[in-house]
């Protein structure tokens, strides 16, 4: 039989890298073949500091609860630009840009849920250091998706493990090492709204000694008015073996970024035109581009991660970092922050069998500090005009946490661990204390425990069923303690938020690896929950809720439709030709073409309990129901294409009173490219086919009026990319 045009096409396209995977054939044609014996490949990772992805995902099997790691390998397949780029398709993680920017509302399990500017509620590291200031809150620029060899996501108190105390957990961004990354690597993407990426990387092992530097640099005119951006990122790390026993690595990071803020507009405004930026008649100050609205900062980091092998089973690890960061934030007022941050992580990992059972033994202590110089000037047209406040403002963080894994049978372990938390933040009030200029310094401090007990059943060797009943907690950032008020020069009376959770789920693969999956379901009880609300034009005031309710589902399913459809699986054969066994043909194995539904479901139901003023209202700021999904056509020579969906089900509220909403909407792409480990890979990627006006996110508010409308920032129109890689 004949195939088809389209599968000779892709023959065609794929013949000659197919080949090139072949080794050279023996001298003589072979009479008879037998299988091979099947090669087994430890995964081990060279470096001692940074574990491979596979170490990775075989101590994930170790965690009573919703853990994954992405593969870079998978978002690099088209463009690699945001954090919703990386983790669209990560389960449990909600992340949509504010204005097709890096700058993003990310949430997992609703935390952070209102958090309308930088994040919250989710401790983020580079390598396993992290990456927040000492008060919480982080900077989505201080990362870039596209250096990562992968990604590790733990959801909620699964992230014991990083010392993470907050109700969404942790995600760790790990780069390559000189083991791991090609030697020279180039990397070029350009787009729609003008937007060009680059990439330039380069690694390698001398000795004891490895390297790994990249460069970046992104910018765009932006999909809306007064939206340009413009970040390079250096990222690098120096890896020494001082031992077989012992491993250091330095890491050195610099960020200079800048960033204009479009702003909010109203539903109608969003409908009529959703490329322009928020503007005033009335007031220049409420005008983004008048009064030249941006988020520019300068980042340096260096961080240190040594580990210690001190058997076989047990591993002990010093982390250390300092980060400083300037601050240029023209809004309503112009924010001048200067801080410093420097923490430490003391780690300790034992593995032994116990009781002649696996067994697996963590315990770590955490403290970070910071000291910030907070200056705020009125805004004249975008510069800085009379100063009004002027403070200091000290944040201290102590995370004690262990954890125990232990195998009561060969399939059944029982986790249990928990955490000792104390923060601290203190604010000296430096302006000029008068009558109509009281003193605002204040210091507020909060303790923490937060246990965790949880059980994991192996099904199958690759199969699990696991449930946790946990806590979190988590102290304000200055973000929501500053006072809208005063601008930010005082401390508003904030509790820390706190909440029990209980989870039960599933994860692994069918036998074949056709169907593989990720399935939780999670309940939270929120005492305190950190809500935050618009109060004016860029400016927001974070209360304490009482009562409020956080479940939701997070399930990620792949399923392999159909395989072989133009290339069939080959399994490794050697073959002998007449009597002599050295004219050997071998044959190496190789996988078929497939047809793929890749598919990511979050179902988000948070609402208020029996609040005095809004009842059992859903929590405005997130879609109850968001679907993303892939059909992808592979082959393996490396060539890819197909379409894909981001679909929302249903309006959902943008006021707590629940009396405006954000429309539902469904988006429709498509993707093509070819992807080799050595050599040129391309991909050429459109988003957004049908060009729908959409929010992508919104701000939050109490109650909507004539004067407080503007909430929808619009998702990104129709737009196309390109991007060519090339490695050494």
């Amino acid at each position: 039989m004949k195939k088809s045009s389209l599968g000779a096409l892709v023959t065609m396209l794929c013949s000659t890298a197919l080949m090139a995977q072949q080794p050279a054939p023996a001298s003589a044609v072979p009479e008879s073949g037998t299988t091979l014996p099947p090669v087994v490949v430890t995964a081990d990772s060279p470096s001692l500091t940074v574990p491979s992805i596979e170490q990775v995902e075989e101590a994930q099997k170790l965690t009573a609860g919703a853990v994954n790691v992405v593969d870079a390998e998978e978002y690099k397949t088209g463009r690699a630009i945001t954090l919703k780029d990386a983790l669209d398709y990560s389960p449990g993680v909600f992340v949509q840009p504010r204005f097709g920017a890096e700058e993003s509302r990310i949430s997992i399990r609703g935390s952070g849920i209102q958090r309308t500017f930088h994040g919250r509620g989710l401790k983020l590291l580079q390598d396993g250091v992290p990456l927040n200031l000492a008060d919480g809150g982080f900077d989505m620029q201080a990362v870039d998706p596209l250096t990562a060899e992968y990604i590790e996501v733990y959801r909620g108190a699964n992230a014991l493990r990083y010392g993470s105390t907050t109700l969404g957990g942790a995600i760790n961004f790990v780069l390559p090492t000189g083991y791991t990354a090609p030697p020279l690597q180039a990397r070029f993407e350009y787009g729609s709204f003008n937007t060009f990426r680059g990439q330039l990387s380069a690694a390698g092992v001398e000795g004891n000694f490895d390297y790994f530097v990249t460069g970046t640099h992104y910018s765009t005119d932006g999909f809306r008015d007064h939206s340009e951006q413009s970040t390079q990122r250096l990222f690098s790390n120096f890896g020494l073996k001082l031992s077989e026993a012992v491993e250091t690595r330095f890491y050195l990071t610099y960020v200079h970024t800048d960033s204009e803020l479009p702003g909010n507009l109203t539903k109608e405004e969003m409908y009529a035109n959703p490329e322009q930026a928020a503007r005033s008649s009335f007031n220049k100050i409420f005008d983004n581009v008048d009064s030249n609205w941006k988020r520019d900062f300068d980042l340096f980091r260096i961080a240190n991660k040594t580990t210690f092998t001190l058997s076989d089973d047990a591993l002990f690890t010093v982390s250390s970092f300092y980060a400083y960061k300037e601050l240029d934030h023209p809004i309503l007022f112009v924010i001048d922050q200067k801080s410093h941050d420097f923490g430490f992580d003391f780690n300790y990992v034992n593995k032994a069998d116990l009781a002649g059972r696996r067994n697996n033994f963590i315990v770590g202590l955490t403290p970070t500090f910071g000291f910030l110089h907070d200056q705020r000037y009125r805004n004249v047209l975008g510069d800085r005009g009379d100063k009004f406040a002027d403070s200091d403002q000290d944040s201290m963080n102590l995370d004690l946490y262990l954890e125990n894994v232990h195998y009561l049978t060969d399939r059944f372990a029982l986790s249990l661990g928990g955490q000792v938390s104390y923060a601290r933040r203190e604010n000296e009030d430096n302006f000029p204390v008068s009558a109509t200029d009281p003193d605002n310094s204040d210091t507020q401090d909060w303790w923490g425990f937060s246990p965790k007990v949880g059980f994991i059943y192996d099904v199958t060797d690759s199969a699990q069923v696991f449930f946790n009943a946990a806590r979190s907690f988590e102290p304000p950032s200055f973000g929501e303690l500053s006072a809208a008020a005063t601008g930010g020069a005082g401390l508003v009376d904030l509790d820390a938020q706190t909440a029990t959770t209980l989870e039960l789920g599933t994860r692994g693969q069918t036998p074949d690896g056709r169907i593989r999956w990720d399935l939780a379901y999670y309940y939270s009880w929120l005492e305190d929950e950190l809500l935050e609300l618009s109060v004016a034009p860029g400016l927001t005031q974070t209360v304490n809720a009482g009562k409020t309710n956080h479940q939701g589902v997070e399930f990620g399913l792949d399923i392999t439709l159909l395989e072989g459809l133009f290339t069939k699986r080959v399994e490794g054969v050697a073959a002998v030709s007449g009597k002599s066994a050295k004219n050997v043909l071998a044959v190496e194995p190789r996988e078929p073409d497939r047809i793929v539904l890749r598919q990511n479901y979050l179902w988000s139901n948070f609402h208020f309990d029996d609040d005095a003023e809004f009842g059992d209202n859903q929590l405005p700021g997130i879609p109850e129901h968001y679907y993303r999904a892939e059909l992808l056509y592979t082959h393996p020579c490396g060539f890819y294409a197909g379409p894909n969906l981001e679909w929302t089900f249903s309006d959902y509220p943008v006021d707590s009173a629940n009396t405006l909403d954000a429309d539902s909407y469904a988006l429709l792409g498509f993707k093509i490219g070819y992807r080799t480990k050595k050599g040129l890979s391309f991909y050429v990627e459109a988003k957004n086919l049908t060009d729908e006006i959409y929010a992508a996110t919104t701000g939050v508010i109490s109650r909507a009026g004539p004067f407080n409308s503007n909430q929808f920032l619009p998702g990104d129109g129709r737009s196309y990319f390109f991007g060519l890689e090339y490695k050494f």
